[in-house]
């Protein structure tokens, strides 16, 4: 097999380029797609500001007129800078089960990472960590949250194949919420709540919320950045993930805890979007956006998708988070949902595993993040 490696460089490559995970997925039924024309935006340099802070490169692999794979190299200097590291990242890295095509895909992308003076490369990850994160390396017969991500179950041995170790896994779980964990939730959410006089917004419409998009980002730049992967989102960035999620929120669904008025914290939940994205097909119209406004409103779904938390840390020995969880879960059943798909949390976040102790739980997922000296 003879594999020619072409840059992505055109607006009709990049939609090449987005179409092929499409096409490579059409028969498997837990793949849940995003919609296209956010993957091409995302890849576009005039669209999306995390060029400012980030190199980026994208390549197909084609075998004479035919597609058979696809990567993308990123260089976050924001990062880098921060953290006082030298890495590189490989993302959105799709092929054919074969060697042949996974090897020169990798290859081009370290190769263009290495030329930059990186000296580990890392992924699959993406521009940040509200980007594409890790390769699921199991779990493939439950359907993920938009949250999360599917990959053809021979990844991984395609990148182990090509000299890939592990760095760190994320894992994800299923709750269940019974009546026990319920009641449980909502008496130490009170008992929190009195002690320290923490109060909770609660929304009804997309508009009530937007003026505090910009508190959600301040708190997730302070309480994340301890993590792997994590950098900071200037004003362009929160922009731009607000405008890409906010009108797919039920703000119902979306708790904030204030102390004097000022908040602190914030969980983000929302109905499953998964089947409604499968049927949308990536694309909006003519049909899509009635299936997403259908699961948006809690109709014909039973689970919310869990997809950030956090709290500003002065505050972490308050429970604020206890409080945020009992207000989703309350929310649930206003709305007679009954499960909760978590989104991945790094296998050595011990406390916030320690969490789902109280539910009947499975932890039925896990993606990777792989590493290679360059």
């Amino acid at each position: 097999m003879k594999i020619d490696i072409r840059e992505v460089l055109t607006l009709a490559d990049r939609k090449k380029f987005v179409n092929f995970q499409y096409e490579l997925y059409n028969d498997e039924e837990m793949f849940v797609p995003m919609l296209r024309k956010d993957e091409i935006k995302a890849i576009t340099p005039e669209k999306n500001p995390a060029f400012k802070d980030c190199e980026a490169k994208f390549w197909l692999a084609y075998n004479g007129s035919k597609i058979v794979g696809r990567i993308g190299a990123i260089i976050n200097q924001k990062y880098n800078q921060e953290r006082n590291e030298k890495l590189g990242r490989f993302t959105r890295f799709e092929s054919i089960n074969n060697l042949e095509v996974a090897e020169p895909l990798l290859q081009t992308a370290t190769d263009w990472l290495k030329e930059r003076g990186m000296t580990v490369a890392m992924g699959p990850l993406g521009f940040n960590n509200l980007d594409q994160q890790g390769l699921l390396i199991s779990g493939h017969e439950y359907l993920p949250s938009i949250g999360s991500a599917f990959h053809k179950p021979y990844y991984a041995y395609l990148i182990e194949k090509l000299g890939w170790e592990k760095e760190i896994d994320w894992v994800e779980f299923r709750l269940t919420l019974g009546e026990q964990a319920q009641s449980k939730a909502m008496r130490g959410a009170e008992l929190i709540k009195k002690r320290y006089s923490i109060e909770v917004k609660h929304f009804n419409t997309v508009a009530e919320l937007k003026p505090y998009a910009t508190k959600i980002f301040e708190i997730i730049n302070e309480s994340f950045d301890v993590l792997p992967f994590v950098s900071s989102f200037d004003e362009e960035l929160r922009q731009y993930y607000a405008e890409k999620y906010m009108n797919f929120l039920n703000p119902k669904f979306v708790k904030i805890t204030t102390l004097n008025q000022q908040p602190i914290g914030f969980i983000i939940g929302m109905p499953s979007l998964s089947e409604a994205m499968q049927k949308a097909k990536g694309k909006l119209l003519p049909f899509g956006f009635r299936h997403i406004l259908k699961a948006r409103n809690a109709k014909g779904v039973d689970t919310v998708d869990q997809l950030l938390t956090g709290v500003v840390k002065e505050h972490h020995s308050t429970g604020a988070a206890v409080v945020l969880q009992a207000e989703l879960q309350n929310e649930m059943i206003n709305h007679g949902l009954k499960y909760i798909e978590t989104t991945g949390i790094f296998e050595t976040n011990d406390r916030a595993i320690k969490n789902w102790k109280n539910y009947e739980h499975i932890q039925h997922k896990r993606r990777r993040c792989y590493k290679k000296s360059l």
